[in-house]
């Protein structure tokens, strides 16, 4: 059974930075590629970030581009997204996200795996 847990969500002010986590099992992790996406009430679900199978290519969306960093530790089954200079705007449910694949792919319906998310909220 696959699971996705993220943490390090919680309450930030403007101007600070945070770093989320994603625990990952079920599976062979470094097989797949990871995304992050974010998603307020009423709004579709909005992608964030993604990283390949090693590491060696990421790509953000370009709401948060210069702001935010993904990273993974295939040793530890585990991705990262790290956010500075946040935004009242980048106030959402964060989640993790694994695709079938080792491409980058930026499409949520890519996406076969999620977690239950994390909220993040950022004070002005």
């Amino acid at each position: 059974q696959v699971q996705l847990v993220e943490s390090g969500g919680g309450l930030v002010q403007a101007g600070g930075s945070l770093s989320l986590s994603c625990a990952a099992s079920g599976l062979t992790f470094r097989q797949y590629a990871m995304g992050w996406f974010r998603q307020n009430p009423g709004n579709d679900r909005e992608f964030v970030a993604a990283i390949r199978w090693n590491g060696g290519t990421t790509y953000n969306a370009n709401s948060v581009k210069g702001r935010a960093t993904i990273s993974r530790n295939n040793a530890k089954d585990t991705v990262y997204l790290q956010m500075s200079s946040l935004k009242p705007e980048d106030t959402a449910v964060y989640y993790c996200s694994l695709r079938g694949g080792t491409t980058l792919v930026t499409t949520e319906s890519s996406y076969n795996y999620w977690g239950q998310g994390t909220q993040v909220t950022v004070s002005s």
